[in-house]
């Protein structure tokens, strides 16, 4: 296969991300901004290679994106720096499950864990997560630092969460749904629901006062606010799983026995507890609260949330998952679950604080190198931001905007700009729009339009 004929293959399967219930050929035409046969032998390659699917007929056809599976890009690998081990995980996992043998919950992956005597993240680890964490307010009462740049964590955790759930909301879409109350157009009630779920539970999380720690109260509220009408049955929110359940594309086949699963909660909470480094007791809590899977659904995202609250307490920075490609997160929990491994999964835990860091050393306005995508991109999105403020242009043309001039930029960099020109456009304030060579009026003119999001 030609590097060309690759690129437009991904390029067309790219696209088809943004339309969860299906798009026409003119649909993805408009974004690929390919020639009409050309892109219909793609679709069809496409087709036959299993990367999309297709229902409907003549001019009712529609073309879906495949759901998630295990297989990570290139690109993803280079984003996540892998170690020996991790890769080592990845390619067992990323097996036909066919090859993969079934295994139950191991007992012994947890009992066998002693609290400041073993550690998942070595001495090194520890210090660099300190040194990367590190806040003007370590002194602080607990949760100082965090309640201070709350506004913004709820947006950044609540989005980045639900995307590694699936929820297709932009970054725009979530500071308006936060902010607003109002939904985004051709989103489902229940992404929605996620997000305000998430910046519920986060508010939970920093405003909870001595109560929130490792214990039943704190994580069966937290699964509780996460889970609110999510779930089949609305009584199973913040109570321990009664049923058996499966992970999808893994061979795992967690506890089934509900005694069990109470007595196995109860331990992992004791032994969250005693840990006293806050890196190593966020990280525990993201192994061993989805492989033990306490609740009927929502386990992962209850693990993400429970990781902020020793960092949370002392006054470090968060993790809010900045850029974490949902792949590989996946697969470094499937290590867990099938391989009892962390390595892959603590790669993964270990750029996604990195990352997170980054993102609150900047709001920080702490000095530093100036950010390299930003400045390759520099003109562009000057001239972007320019355009959309000096036209007031409202959140959904906004958000078509920043897409149409990703696609002019190679497949690689196109989310990851999206990105950055949402987070500069929630940045923009009276004190810093001049840089984007906007007139006072233009700026008020678009703040108007977008009220209430400032």
């Amino acid at each position: 296969m030609s590097k060309q004929l690759k690129h437009e293959l991904n390029l067309i399967e790219d696209a088809l991300k943004n339309f969860r219930q299906g798009a026409s050929i003119e649909d993805i035409r408009t974004l690929v901004g390919m020639e009409l046969r050309t892109l219909q032998r793609r679709l069809k390659a496409l087709a036959s290679q299993g990367r999309i699917r297709i229902s409907g007929q003549r001019k009712g056809t529609l073309y879906h994106p495949q759901k998630p599976t295990l297989n990570i890009s290139a690109t993803e690998i280079e984003i996540v720096p892998l170690s020996p081990e991790g890769n080592e995980i990845r390619a067992i996992i990323a097996q036909p499950s066919a090859k993969r043998r079934p295994v139950g919950y191991n007992i012994d992956f947890l009992t066998d864990y002693r609290p400041n005597v073993d550690s998942y993240l070595t001495a090194e680890d520890k210090a660099r997560l300190a040194e990367l964490g590190k806040t003007a307010n370590l002194n602080q009462p607990a949760g100082t630092y965090t309640k201070e740049i709350l506004q913004r964590l709820l947006i950044d955790l609540s989005w980045n969460s639900s995307r590694l759930e699936g929820n297709t909301y932009s970054l725009l879409d979530t500071q308006r749904l936060i902010s607003q109350g109002q939904e985004a157009d051709n989103k489902t009630a229940a992404e929605a629901q996620m997000i305000l779920n998430h910046k519920d539970a986060i508010e939970f999380i920093v405003q909870g006062g001595e109560e929130i720690g490792f214990n039943r109260y704190t994580l069966t509220n937290l699964h509780g606010l996460l889970s609110n009408n999510l779930l089949p049955d609305p009584a199973a929110s913040g109570r321990l799983r009664g049923i058996a359940v499966g992970i999808t594309n893994s061979v795992f086949i967690p506890l089934g026995i509900p005694q069990q699963i109470e007595e196995m909660f109860e331990l992992l909470l004791h032994k969250a507890e005693q840990i006293e480094n806050p890196f190593e007791q966020a990280f525990f809590a993201m192994v061993q609260l989805p492989y033990l899977q306490p609740f009927d659904d929502v386990n992962k995202r209850v693990s993400r949330l429970a990781a902020n609250i020793p960092l949370s307490k002392h006054n470090l920075s968060p993790l809010a998952f900045v850029d974490v490609p949902n792949d590989i997160y996946v697969q470094g929990i499937m290590g867990i679950y099938e391989l009892n491994r962390i390595e892959l999964f603590k790669d993964v835990f270990m750029w996604a604080y990195e990352r997170s860091a980054q993102r609150y050393a900047a709001l920080r306005q702490s000095l530093g190198e100036p950010d390299p995508f930003r400045l390759k991109y520099r003109d562009i999105i000057k001239e972007l931001i320019g355009r959309i403020v000096t036209e007031a242009l409202p959140a959904q043309e906004t958000n078509d905007a920043i897409r149409q001039e990703a696609t002019r930029l190679p497949q690689a960099d196109q989310e990851k700009f999206f990105e950055v020109v949402a987070t500069e456009l929630l940045s923009l304030h009276e004190g810093n729009f001049a840089r984007y060579r906007v007139r006072p009026s233009e700026f008020k003119k678009w703040q108007q339009v977008w009220k209430g999001l400032k």
